[in-house]
């Protein structure tokens, strides 16, 4: 198998930083970033001309990044983040009052804020399935179906954002509708990270472009199945709400920037560039590796997660260091040792989040295990 060297060069990043959160908010490549000086140099030069014609370059970019995902485009629609795609879920399901929207400890904050939002609004109940982090497949269906009488709809992570881990997604999808529940797919992380991540037939399945296809950001896809299409409806009331099927009135949202959704396909022309396929598993390698040299500088261990994700590992934190005081921790690691990482915990532990891709060595996790071990004290 040929080694392929890591492509920082593709990027604009600082090199002076080590940038180890790819997880969190990405990084464009400069492919990308030219693309988009360009467009918005077209749009600013002529602004009637550019709203008059963004609705065909929406449309080609929409169908670009849904084949990506290998969805059906008929169902396939753009919006500014997987949250903001639980949201259209949730306003589109009908929630009874008395019902369960039911999700688990791993949800991401703002999802489970929603949840709790519609919950409040149509005098439902929000039913949190504890799964623990070394629980297997098997168990987490279990877990979670025993919660799904009376549910009006299951939402779960296909990647979770916090613990790194990987959940059955075509069981749960059969488990939910087996009890008539309609199930929302977070896969906030899966594009690029899991083939054709919206295939597993749940009613909403929503994931990020600007994580790991390195997108510009505000680029995500929903993907809607048949049955709740034609009630599906964008956030913003606009124009082309009544006069468009389920994929277009998604598209124009007034006076918006559309420059990142038009040029996120760029950025699936550097993934071919980096030969993503052949490099993903070797990005794999490189964060177990990484992940298992900070460990051992630190004095503790790498967490085992069944189905960790392919380029996400967590490292444990010794049980000395405080996280209570928000991102002052990740701020400080960030100004002194010119390191961008993130913390993350579950029930009583701590973690490192650690991220690759393809502009990163493992140069980059020697040098945090040689710095941070000294600023954790």
């Amino acid at each position: 198998m040929t080694v392929l060297s890591p492509r920082p060069d593709l990027w604009t990043l600082d090199p002076d930083v080590l940038h180890l959160n790819h997880g969190s908010y990405g990084a464009v490549p400069r492919r990308t970033q030219e693309v988009m000086a360009g467009l918005r140099t077209e749009m600013d030069a002529n602004p009637m001309v550019w709203f008059r014609t963004v609705a065909d370059r929406l449309a080609a970019s929409r169908l670009a990044l849904a084949a990506f995902l290998e969805t059906d485009p008929a169902g396939f629609a753009l919006v500014p983040n997987a949250s903001a795609g639980v949201t259209v879920a949730l306003q589109t399901l009908p929630i009874p009052a008395g019902s369960r929207i039911v999700l688990t400890d791993h949800a991401y904050g703002a999802v489970r804020y929603a949840a709790e939002r519609f919950a409040t609004q149509y005098g439902a109940e929000v039913v949190t399935v504890a799964i623990p982090l070394e629980a297997d497949d098997r168990t987490v269906v279990s877990l979670i179906a025993e919660q799904l009488d009376g549910a009006a709809v299951l939402i779960v992570d296909q990647i979770t954002s916090g613990t790194a881990k990987v959940f059955p997604i075509e069981a749960l999808v059969a488990a939910a509708h087996d009890r008539g529940v309609p199930i929302v797919v977070d896969g906030a992380h899966a594009p690029a990270l899991i083939d054709a991540p919206a295939a597993a037939g749940a009613d909403f399945w929503t994931g990020n472009f600007h994580k790991w296809p390195a997108s510009p950001r505000a680029t995500a896809g929903l993907a809607v199945a048949e049955r709740w299409r034609s009630a599906s409806m964008p956030l913003i009331v606009s124009w082309s709400e009544y006069d468009e099927r389920m994929p277009e009135r998604f598209d124009m949202q007034g006076t918006y920037d559309y420059v990142p959704w038009i040029a996120a396909p760029e950025s699936l022309g550097v993934l071919a560039e980096l030969d993503w396929p052949a490099r993903r598993p070797q990005l794999t390698a490189l964060v177990e590796e990484g992940a298992r040299v900070l460990a051992k500088a630190l004095g503790t261990g790498v967490a085992e997660v069944v189905h960790p994700p392919a380029t996400m590992r967590l490292v444990e934190l010794p049980a000395s260091v405080d996280l209570s005081g928000g991102d002052a921790l990740k701020i400080r690691v960030s100004r002194e040792l010119k390191a961008e990482i993130t913390f993350t915990g579950f029930e009583d532990r701590k973690f490192i989040r650690l991220s690759a891709h393809a502009y990163n060595s493992l140069a980059d996790y020697e040098k945090l295990s040689e710095g941070l071990p000294r600023l954790l004290g």
